[in-house]
């Protein structure tokens, strides 16, 4: 067995993570007390400690790693109401007012990170420009047309055109109007410190693993730390807590994402996302005076299944197959939830939640969610409520029956990983067979070890369970990373979480 990533393009790094500045803030060491405490420093966590420090609340945010440096340290980082084909299926399935209730909240988000990046002179490469959804199938054309309609009529600048200005021929497409990108890791750590300039305290390696609600509620570290407040905010991408079964709701997706600079006279103006060849989305960002770079993310898959190596390949060839790009500059990928009614979680965490809050599901569009989430949030702990407010809610029961066959057959997935991957045979059959650079899972005396082997040749053996629920994690070797295709958890080679829903490092065994 033999591996090598001699041949991916660009760095193994996000454009975000390697132009900005790192961060180094404070462990919490002794317990205190606050009005409320964010658990989780990306997109959803930041806008909502902002919010609410302006609306004179103590706030404390407890980060698990570094801010601003998980899933929104990794994003595409569009900033936009046109979250692809979805005002059709919205006014399908929650009527007009529900189509325009969440173009109202996605728009509004999106207004509200320029206005704050302008009023704290955030220099975070925020530029307005159109996004525009399209297909190259002519057949197509029908559902992109209703799909036009249905997005103006919800209240947003939208209309149906077959010009773009991509460098190929689309058969139609949905472009709204008075969008934005933006450099995500920029314009959060400019809102950190406006936090603690604001008197909130930011908390990084902070992991909490203890969650008591009452009044008041207690949020426990693991290192033993503990944090009361009247009210908790649960922002962690993937909730960390499972009391209120959030899991059986979403479906983890991992995107891939290369980048490589172009000419700025033949760089797209515009967004572009397509679900057309396992997903195409495309975005620029500046560079220099004459180059741009081209972000292009694609070929979705479950966490823990598939050869992200050989689509990172494709991925790449797509992209300079169709744009004019120099030499790939960059790789990362990024990772999303999405709900199976197809509209965020945000709102009380369960249906017997009085002072605790979660901000989930965003399905590939954190940015506008997340901000969306930051003032939906706010409103809720400091006693107001948007009229929206009830389409993003957790507790919608009422959707049950509608979400039930997306549900079934989320859960027949993750029934075929948990019992299917333990009758499989391994594809090794001893950590002798395992390449410098690869890991595979392997039985040693009868157990399943998730096994790493370095480029030094020394193997590094851990527990193959998920400490979520106990599926069976699988390697990722254009990632080096552990991976449960249940739920998304992802472990470092260490056995560090790297993404939840998993809380506990994956266990070291002796091999």
């Amino acid at each position: 067995m033999t591996t090598s990533h001699d041949d991916l393009p660009g760095t193994a790094e996000s454009y975000w993570m390697a132009t900005a500045p790192g961060t180094e803030r404070p462990r919490p060491d002794t317990d205190s007390t606050a009005d409320v405490v964010v658990i989780g420093a990306g997109m959803a966590g930041l806008s909502t400690a902002w919010e609410l420090t302006r609306a004179g609340r103590s706030v404390v945010v407890m980060e698990a790693d570094r801010i601003a440096a998980g899933v929104s340290g990794y994003t595409t980082a569009k900033l936009t109401a046109a979250h692809s084909l979805v005002y059709e299926r919205l006014r399908r399935t929650r009527g007009n007012q529900g189509a325009r209730h969440y173009a109202h909240s996605q728009q509004a988000a999106v207004e509200r990170v320029v206005s704050i990046a302008t009023e704290l002179g955030v220099d975070c490469d925020l530029e307005r420009s159109s996004a525009l959804t399209f297909t190259t199938d002519q057949e197509q054309r029908a559902t992109f047309e209703a799909e036009a309609q249905a997005a103006a009529e919800a209240g947003l600048d939208a209309r149906f055109v077959t010009d773009t200005d991509l460098p190929f021929a689309v058969c139609a497409a949905v472009e709204v109007a008075q969008q934005a990108q933006f450099h995500p890791r920029k314009y959060l750590l400019a809102l950190a410190d406006d936090i603690t300039a604001q008197g909130g305290l930011i908390y990084e390696r902070a992991r909490v693993t203890g969650l008591s609600e009452g009044s008041p509620c207690k949020v426990t570290t693991e290192q033993g730390v503990t944090i009361t407040a009247k009210d908790v905010i649960v922002a962690t991408h993937y909730p960390v807590f499972d009391r209120a079964l959030h899991f059986a709701r979403l479906s983890p997706r991992r995107e891939l994402v290369v980048a490589a600079p172009i000419p700025v006279d033949e760089a797209p103006k515009h967004m572009y996302v397509t679900d057309d060849m396992g997903k195409r989305s495309v975005r620029t960002a500046p560079l220099d005076e004459s180059r741009r770079l081209l972000v292009v993310t694609g070929e979705s898959f479950t966490p823990g299944t598939g050869d992200s190596h050989q689509r990172f390949l494709r991925l790449d060839r797509w992209m300079h197959d169709h744009f004019p790009v120099g030499q790939t500059a960059y790789r990362w990928a990024a990772q999303d939830n999405d709900v199976s009614d197809g509209v965020p979680l945000v709102g009380h965490f369960h249906p017997g939640a009085r002072h605790v809050y979660v901000a989930t599901g965003f399905g590939g569009w954190g940015m506008s969610g997340g901000a969306m989430a930051g003032q939906l949030l706010a409103s809720l702990v400091t006693g107001a409520q948007p009229e929206w407010a009830e389409l993003y809610d957790p507790r919608r029961l009422w959707s049950t029956l509608r979400e039930a066959p997306a549900l079934l057959k989320q859960q027949i997935e993750v029934a075929r990983h948990f019992v299917g991957d333990r009758a499989k045979t391994t594809h090794v059959d001893s950590v002798a067979e395992i390449a410098p650079g690869s890991g595979a899972v392997v039985r040693v005396e009868g157990r399943r070890c998730a096994v790493y082997r370095d480029e030094d040749g020394t193997a590094h053996a851990l527990s193959a369970r998920c400490t979520h629920l106990g599926c069976l994690v699988s390697f990722n070797e254009a990632e080096t990373a552990w991976e449960c295709p249940c739920h998304g958890s992802r472990f470092g080679i260490d056995g560090e979480v790297l993404h939840g829903p998993a809380q506990r490092p994956l266990s070291p065994r002796k091999i």
